[in-house]
């Protein structure tokens, strides 16, 4: 079998940020890291699901929300998937676009998007605070962030 694109990533050297991980004809695929090499430093369950919630929302309520096909957590828990149509968004756009979000996600007022049993199976995992810490931590990590800076 070939081996997936992102598993030829050494994650023992892959720092916290924001990275091109593959283009599919116009879907382009970030990945958004938050873990740091060598360490337990795991996002908790709670933290991650928070952060899914207000991210995916806030995108889905942009002036670029019909560019945005999907954000999400990785499998493996290190950091999300932002996915968008690159014939609506350019790269740059998409780099600009996820500082803004993260940067409204960290002063985000009011309840969380999506916290009933109705809209959410998980819903009791969800915390906005915590979704605002890491928030706040990632929009400050990505702040000067580029379209140059995507690579791994």
């Amino acid at each position: 079998m070939e081996r997936i694109a992102s598993f030829t990533v050494d994650h023992n050297k892959l720092m916290p940020g924001l990275y091109l991980s593959r283009r599919d004809g116009s879907v382009v695929t970030f990945d958004l890291r938050f873990k740091k090499p060598n360490t337990g430093d795991l996002l908790s369950n709670s933290e991650m699901h928070s952060v899914e919630h207000l991210i995916a929302t806030l995108l889905r309520n942009s002036p670029a929300k019909e560019a945005v096909i999907y954000f999400g957590p990785m499998g493996c828990q290190t950091g999300f998937y932002f996915l968008f149509d690159s014939a609506l968004l350019s790269m740059a756009e998409a780099v600009e676009l996820l500082k803004a979000v993260f940067a409204q996600a960290a002063a985000f007022e009011g309840e969380m998007p999506g916290k009933s049993p109705a809209e959410c199976g998980n819903y009791i995992n969800l915390d906005v605070e915590a979704g605002k810490a890491v928030c706040r931590f990632y929009a400050g990590l990505i702040s000067g962030w580029t379209e140059e800076r995507l690579a791994y």
